[in-house]
């Protein structure tokens, strides 16, 4: 096997002929035989038992020679892409250009990474806004750290208030019979949560513990059972228990047990800080995508489709991965929202040509200031991805060739180049900027205005 020739037939698109010489052709139609010829059933033969020519006679000479072709392919193909140096980012697109004594001559088109032209990717002009931390905002993240250390204990002595969980049975009739779904055991309700109808958990205000009572409701007119939809119920209820969740006092004690600092002032000074730089992290990621679309404007390159195709089949994938991560998969996923593959490789469309213009982007960037990845930059590289997904660093080597690590470590570079020659200036949030003071305008007096008027005209 062997290329014959590579030649470009459009602007990033080549067609490729391969080669195949007739006895590597016919050993791959024997082995094909073997195969298929397992399979078949000839009259006169038990199956799987009847020779080669008496099937090829019965079915024509080129019986098995499509499983050979699809046999021979990826071998053929990745020596010629080998030979030719063309590095593809799609699927190519097989033919078959002859078949005859002298061996078959296959035809690959495929399409190669565009001519990428990109200037003034220097001193890119942008704005970057950080939100101010507020101290509503570091009393929420305490609030909901205090929640969490919270515990429950049991009331006792005085009836039911909001804020409670009650321990209750609950059987619901509408029209005197009981509905199904309307009946409950020992089940714990917040009171004040809004999970029950509304209405429902009011009723339970006021009531003691053993205590048993009705609760009458009427069910909302959108409810999800027709047959409950708008109808008045009454459910027969009996408190058991109640509970109440008590919080934990905002003092040293507290600042100990849930950080390693000795006093609360220092706690909520370091929420303060965390939260600063959450919110300057978020603000260079939006300054960064701002970046890369100045890029992107900048860029000047004719991008083959199949290139934005191959990177929105890359964003499905990472999608399903995803999913599996969460206990679903794609399938399910489509049943519940009516989603297809196409809908969803068209959802993830716009993603994938902003992805695939930023790389060839900044991929010309490091091209053209000659930017290179050292080892030590490599092997920090791999330990970080292992540490991300928790995985032996040479398991990560062995999923990813050095060469991939490289190009993404220089295109970080790029990106790094980019961000650090760039004209950041930074503004207040929207709701923070104050409208500019207008300036008195004079009123013209009625000679003025005649005047200017006059002078108009006689122009």
């Amino acid at each position: 096997m062997k290329l014959v020739k590579a030649e470009k037939i459009e602007a990033s698109k080549y067609e490729l002929h391969i080669s195949v010489d007739t006895a590597t052709f016919e050993a791959a139609v024997t082995k094909a035989f073997q195969k298929e010829g397992k399979k078949m059933s000839i009259p006169g033969f038990r199956k799987g038992k009847a020779p080669r020519a008496i099937i090829e006679k019965m079915y024509g000479k080129g019986v098995f020679y499509e499983t050979a072709i699809n046999d021979l392919i990826p071998d053929a193909y990745g020596k010629a892409l080998e030979e030719s140096k063309i590095n593809p980012v799609a699927q190519p697109e097989f033919d078959i250009v002859s078949l005859d004594d002298n061996g078959l001559v296959l035809s690959a088109k495929v399409f190669v990474k565009p001519e990428v032209e990109i200037v003034d990717y220097k001193g890119l002009a942008v704005t970057r806004t950080v939100a101010p931390v507020t101290d509503e905002e570091v009393d929420r993240e305490i609030e909901t750290v205090r929640e969490r250390n919270s515990r429950e204990t049991e009331v006792l002595g005085r009836a039911a208030e909001l804020g409670d969980t009650a321990v209750i049975d609950y059987e619901g009739f509408c029209d005197g019979t009981a509905f199904e779904g309307g009946k409950g055991e020992d089940y714990a309700l917040k009171l004040g949560s809004n999970t029950f109808i509304p209405g429902f958990e009011d009723q339970i205000v006021g009531k003691k513990i053993d205590e048993e009572f009705d609760v009458n409701v009427t069910f909302p007119t959108e409810y999800h059972s027709k047959d409950l939809a708008g109808k008045p119920a009454v459910f027969k209820c009996k408190l058991h228990a109640l509970t109440k969740t008590e919080l934990p006092e905002l003092d040293d004690e507290f600042a100990k047990d849930v950080s390693e600092f000795d006093t609360f002032a220092e706690y909520k000074a370091d929420m303060k800080a965390k939260i600063e730089k959450r919110h300057a992290d978020s603000a260079n990621a939006a300054t960064d995508d701002k970046l890369v679309e100045a890029l992107i404007e900048k860029l000047n390159a004719e991008i083959p489709a199949p290139m934005f195709d191959t990177e929105a089949e890359n964003f499905l994938r990472d999608y399903d991965m995803r999913l599996r991560q969460s206990g679903l998969d794609l399938n399910t996923y489509m049943k519940y929202t009516g989603m297809t593959l196409d809908s969803l490789r068209e959802q993830f469309r716009p993603q994938a040509e902003r992805q695939v213009k930023a790389r060839l982007a900044l991929e010309k960037i490091a091209e053209l200031e000659n930017l290179t990845a050292s080892e030590e930059d490599i092997n920090a590289e791999y330990q970080r991805i292992a540490d991300a997904y928790n995985m032996p660093v040479d398991q990560v080597k062995e999923s990813l060739p050095a060469d991939a690590i490289t190009e993404d470590m220089r295109v970080k570079k790029a990106m790094d180049l980019v961000r650090d020659t760039a004209v950041i200036t930074d503004e207040a949030p929207e709701a923070e900027k104050k409208p500019a003071a207008k300036k008195p305008v004079a009123k013209k007096t009625t000679a003025k205005a005649k005047a200017e008027k006059s002078e108009d005209q006689a122009e």
